[in-house]
């Protein structure tokens, strides 16, 4: 269990305070805002808030920061989540420190020597998906991982796809992609060299974001000219 310490009563660090005591975290939420804060008090059951400014060391100090194992400052603000990310990292030696980026053009700004361990870049994810969604076809990314650099997708077979009847070990997957597992008609298959995929699976992979293409093409009906 970790000892986290929010920056901000917000809407994303009112969503994110609850989801971490779920997964058995132990939780801190600062909230500028009294009112807020007192809202936030009444809802977050076995959680602590404290009233204050996240960038007011002494209120850090309040809130627990020495020995706490994560700093999240989520607020609305690039300069505040800034000025809280230098703070736990070089004044308090907070081992990781996460700060959500609210203006992408301040992006540049959110690295180590500014205290930042990850940037959280909601606007840039958002495009990257919505870009993505547009260009991919059937492939349905679940989750993003590593910034984005990787995701874990899942498309379905194509019944002229021309990896129906092939066994996994004898297809040529595109490099950085990791088989996750097979679904078919309700089953959980894991992806060993011998399954041999049907028109319909639904593919579960790990791929970066320079192989999904390519998978999603590998699990697709050829393309006009490719195919004999």
């Amino acid at each position: 269990m970790s000892s986290v310490i929010v920056i901000g009563g917000g809407k994303v660090g009112s969503y994110l305070a609850p989801l971490l005591m779920e997964g058995g975290h132990s939780v801190t939420v600062i909230e500028l805002v009294d009112e807020r804060a007192s809202e936030i008090r009444a809802r977050l059951d076995g959680g602590v808030v404290v009233a204050g400014s996240g960038t007011d060391a002494t209120v850090l100090e309040r809130a627990g920061v020495r020995g706490c194992d994560v700093v999240a400052a989520v607020t609305g603000n690039d300069e505040t989540n800034l000025v809280v990310a230098s703070l736990a990292r070089f004044e308090f030696e907070v081992p990781r420190v996460i700060a959500r980026i609210d203006d992408p053009s301040n992006a540049w700004l959110f690295a180590p020597d500014m205290g930042v361990d990850v940037a959280l870049n909601q606007a840039d994810l958002l495009a990257h998906l919505v870009a993505e969604e547009m260009s991919m076809g059937e492939m349905t990314t679940l989750l993003k991982l590593r910034k984005g650099q990787f995701a874990l997708v899942e498309q379905k077979v194509a019944p002229e796809a021309s990896v129906v009847g092939r066994s996994i070990e004898e297809i040529e997957w595109p490099a950085r992609c990791q088989l996750v597992a097979v679904l078919r008609k309700g089953d959980l298959i894991a992806p060993e060299g011998e399954i041999v995929l049907q028109a319909a699976d639904e593919v579960l992979a790990v791929a970066h974001s320079d192989s999904a293409p390519i998978l999603e093409a590998l699990l697709d009906r050829p393309q006009r000219g490719e195919a004999g």
